[in-house]
């Protein structure tokens, strides 16, 4: 298809008349059932890995990496190939997962760096909040990635977005993810702490687990990994595993994703001795695909093109497994789409949560894959990065059939800063240039397919523009602010003062 602006055509109304009903679909969420009173509300823990990418783990192919707990979850549970994160980086995938909405319908368009503006704002309704209104116990440990200014009352910090027990960074583990002294508990400041951050975390979510929340509860733990994302921190018994391989960063990076995997064990072997299993739902996936860089170029995107910051698959589409005693079927492998944004509305359901009927939700339930139907989409699957580091911005998938599309302007530059003509173009800018792939039996995303099926893309293209426009009129503006990059001096001093490259 030629550049420039893309116009829908009257000619397939048919098409677009499918995100037309998503706002009816909306509308009626709130009028779901709720489940029986004699039936049990399951627990829920999401496991959330920082940087993982789909091929990083030995149940999904990696010939080296070693991930018995991660693999023996997959075995007791379902295990999904076409999982995607709602974000091709984390601040936007954990925005998507939070709150059932594509993130930049939120405001959350790129990474929050320490001291931003940019957060996740008190109007948003997160899947804690509906959980804890539902009498659940909530708890969140790990990464939280949402605000700017982080354990300030400036802005809602994760206790004013639904956790009653959070012990949390806003980023990174600082400075590094060994022995950190950034963490936050409920409010007050740590201080230095002794050991990995996998450990920690996963310390922190077994003792309330064990005494700190009300056993009379159903609860939603919350746990999100710092691995393994940079700065890689690795405890030798860990790295020792791939000393063979006789490159330390490789080894660093392999054993980082096996420390992880460590403390997934922990958790479930908790879980068990607690005789909560039964009634538990895991979900096990990464916020983004692997971000393979100069440090440690040795995250895998399997057969993926791309990688982290790319709506290419290499960039959205994670590993994802959920375990669910009497639900999950064991060992069961699934190939129907499920996303970041379906967290919300699939335990709402499981819940008997009504999905907010307010503001648009563009996941799905996604409870029928479990018994081998398709899941009922009002919107397709969408995905949007201004600053992706290839030309695709914004992208959709609907049934097998993906679409990308670059925007009309200037280029944005790699940064995190706030700045004015960037906020001008989040609002002006519109469709050009087009992309088409069939992934069902072009994975790789080889074949452009633009050409050879024209009306099929035309048809696509109706749904994407109007979803588009939709998404960036919702989408709220942030006031102009420049990065101090106080984290990344932290992290470099750190990487002098111990000799790290």
């Amino acid at each position: 298809m030629n550049p420039g602006v893309l116009n829908p055509s009257p000619l397939f109304a048919s098409a677009a008349a499918l995100l037309a009903a998503s706002l009816s679909l909306h509308a009626m969420a709130g009028e779901a059932d709720r489940r029986p009173s004699t039936t049990p509300r399951p627990n829920v823990v999401i496991l959330l890995a920082d940087d993982l990418g789909y091929g990083d783990l030995a149940c999904y192919g990696h010939p080296v990496i070693k991930t018995p707990n991660i693999d023996r979850l997959a075995a007791e549970g379902v295990r999904f190939t076409d999982c995607y994160a709602a974000a091709a980086n984390c601040s936007p995938a954990r925005a998507g997962l939070m709150t059932g909405r594509t993130p930049y319908r939120v405001g959350i368009h790129n990474w929050i760096p320490d001291g931003s503006p940019m957060h996740l704002r008190r109007q948003e309704i997160t899947i804690a909040t509906l959980l804890r209104r539902a009498g659940y116990a909530t708890c969140h440990v790990g990464k939280w990635h949402l605000n700017g200014k982080f354990n300030s009352p400036d802005q809602p910090q994760p206790g004013d977005h639904g956790f009653d027990h959070w012990f949390s960074t806003q980023n990174n583990a600082l400075p590094c993810h060994h022995n950190p002294d950034n963490f936050v508990r409920n409010g007050k400041p740590v201080g230095p702490l002794q050991g990995y951050s996998a450990q920690i975390v996963a310390d922190e979510a077994i003792h309330w687990l064990k005494s700190g929340r009300d056993p009379d509860k159903p609860f939603f733990l919350y746990v999100c990994f710092h691995e393994p994302h940079e700065p890689i921190a690795t405890d030798k018994r860990f790295a020792d595993l791939y000393a063979s391989l006789n490159n330390p960063g490789q080894a660093a990076h392999h054993g980082s994703v096996t420390q992880m995997d460590h403390a997934v064990g922990r958790l479930m072997q908790t879980l068990d001795a607690q005789n909560l299993r039964e009634n538990t739902l895991v979900l096990f996936t990464s916020d983004n695909g692997p971000a393979i860089t100069n440090w440690h170029p040795y995250g895998s995107s399997g057969p993926m093109r791309a990688k982290k910051g790319h709506l290419y698959e290499g960039g959205i589409r994670v590993p994802g497994i959920i375990r669910w005693p009497g639900h999950a079927k064991p060992g069961q492998i699934c190939d129907e789409p499920i996303c970041g944004v379906d967290v919300l509305p699939t335990l709402c359901a499981v819940a008997g949560v009504p999905v907010p009927a307010d503001r648009a939700i563009d996941g799905a339930d996604f409870q029928p894959v479990f018994e081998g139907r398709p899941i009922q989409r009002a919107t397709p699957l969408y995905w949007q990065f201004n600053w992706a580091q290839s030309r695709p911005k914004v992208a959709m998938r609907l049934g097998d059939r993906k679409i990308v599309a670059d925007l009309t302007g200037s280029p944005f530059k790699v940064n995190v800063d706030i700045v004015d003509d960037q906020t001008r173009a989040l609002k002006d800018s519109d469709l050009a240039w087009l992309e088409f792939y069939n992934l069902r039996c072009d994975l790789s995303e080889t074949t452009e397919l633009a050409h050879a099926d024209p009306q099929r893309l035309r048809q696509l293209s109706e749904v994407l523009v109007r979803l588009y426009r939709q998404v960036r009129d919702e989408s709220p503006t942030w006031p102009a602010w420049k990065w101090p990059r106080l984290e990344g001096k932290r992290i470099q001093e750190y990487r002098k003062n111990h000799h790290l490259p």
